[in-house]
């Protein structure tokens, strides 16, 4: 099973409205499970950057099949951090906000939101990833 458009619009519109009831703006983006854009919003009033960190961090999600703040704490870490560099990929980043999507023990897809403090960025994604109904 892999995600889907419609699953990716159901994901990505619980993660606006949860967005809009905070009062907050962000850009949202869902990938398959290649990390391959299915759907995507830019609200208004959101930074430029955040476009490109909200894309790849549901790249980064749904490739390293976790989240993305875990990559970001093992870069920081003294004595086990390592190079991101070591991916090979320069799409994959360390910024908080990215999630997988997982079904049956398996990631289906990923979820991102940039824009926001990396916690709450990981938080409304996670929020949003919840709403996920799979048949």
């Amino acid at each position: 099973m892999e995600l889907n458009h419609k699953q990716a619009k159901e994901i990505l519109n619980a993660i606006i409205f949860e967005l809009e009831k905070r009062g907050k703006y962000a850009v949202v983006a869902i990938a398959d499970a290649h990390g391959e854009l299915l759907a995507f919003e830019k609200m208004d009033n959101t930074k430029l950057p955040s476009i490109a960190n909200a894309i790849n961090k549901a790249y980064t999600a749904a490739r390293t099949q976790k989240n993305t703040s875990e990559i970001g704490k093992a870069l920081k870490d003294p004595v086990k951090g390592y190079d991101i560099a070591f991916y090979g990929d320069p799409k994959i980043c360390g910024w908080g906000g990215g999630v997988p999507v997982i079904a049956n023990g398996k990631v289906i897809g990923a979820a991102a939101v940039s824009g926001l403090s990396q916690e709450e960025d990981e938080d409304i994604a996670m929020i949003g990833v919840g709403h996920l109904t799979v048949k």
